[in-house]
């Protein structure tokens, strides 16, 4: 099936990134979210990139008006009838994104298919609230989606090979590098880079280097663009802790255990650049 249509739930840093890359490749994207302050931000966030590129000559303002005329927002599961393709970026509760899902799955035309941006949970079992588990895989982006090149394809158990071929096309279209993992806890890349932020967090806990200099060890030391704080900055420190959360329930391993410095941190309302506190200060 040709992919028009796209809908985006959720309009969080994720959903946002998601949404502008879409518009960027000619698609009509509803971004959806039951708050109406989360899409109007979302808006204002892409108008901004937008604008961005347009000042640094990568589009130009006729690009930009067409790529803003295909944007809709909408906090009514209705406005995904339609779409062809449906990308849900809720935030990682697996409850919450099945009880989402389930809704979506009477609403929306059933030849589509549905993709989750987790990067942890099971898409196996997200799958089993909706009628269309052959449809319905892992579609995993990075922030900033849309600097980041890569997409994690997961495959759940009753994903089919087209559905997984027509993801593939999909990321390839919005510029995307694409790699396909099995559904397991953690996929391929939160498998190798949250046990590397969860021990920087324990060598700041222990007091064995300050932040910045850890971080430097990275950047300067394994060519890094960022240090595992700063990227767990970025990344939210409450998403970091609920993603270990998961992959300690699976597995029992110390390494994903949650170093109490993180706990603590989230308790405190310390989530990051979300927030403006976190590892650094972005006040």
């Amino acid at each position: 099936m040709d992919i028009e249509n796209i809908a985006v739930v959720g309009s969080g840093q994720m959903g946002t990134g998601i949404a502008q890359v879409c518009l960027m490749s000619g698609f009509n994207v509803t971004a959806m979210d039951v708050q109406a302050s989360a899409l109007e931000r979302a808006v204002g966030q892409i108008k901004s990139s937008l604008a961005k590129n347009v000042e640094k000559g990568k589009i130009g303002d006729a690009d930009r008006d067409n790529m803003l005329a295909k944007l809709r927002t909408s906090s009514d599961f209705e406005a995904a009838a339609n779409a062809d393709f449906v990308i849900e970026a809720v935030n990682e509760n697996i409850d919450l994104k099945m009880q989402v899902f389930g809704q979506l799955d009477k609403i929306v035309k059933p030849e589509a298919t549905f993709a989750s941006n987790t990067s942890a949970l099971s898409i196996t079992t997200m799958a089993t609230a909706t009628a269309r588990r052959d449809r319905f895989a892992g579609m995993h982006f990075f922030h900033p989606v849309p600097v980041m090149k890569l997409v994690e394809i997961i495959r759940g158990q009753e994903t089919s090979e087209e559905t997984i071929t027509v993801i593939r096309d999909l990321a390839l279209r919005l510029g995307k590098d694409p790699v396909v993992a099995r559904d397991y806890p953690g996929f391929l890349s939160t498998r190798l880079g949250i046990p590397y932020m969860n021990e920087a967090f324990y060598a700041v806990y222990e007091g064995r280097g300050s932040v910045e200099d850890i971080d430097k060890c990275a950047k300067l030391g394994l060519n890094h663009p960022m240090g595992p704080l700063e990227l767990a900055d970025f990344i939210g420190l409450d998403t970091i802790l609920s993603i270990l959360e998961n992959l300690y329930e699976n597995f029992g391993e110390s390494k994903y255990f949650p170093c109490p410095l993180l706990r603590n941190m989230v308790k405190a309302g310390q989530l990051g650049r979300k927030n403006g506190r976190g590892f650094y200060n972005y006040s």
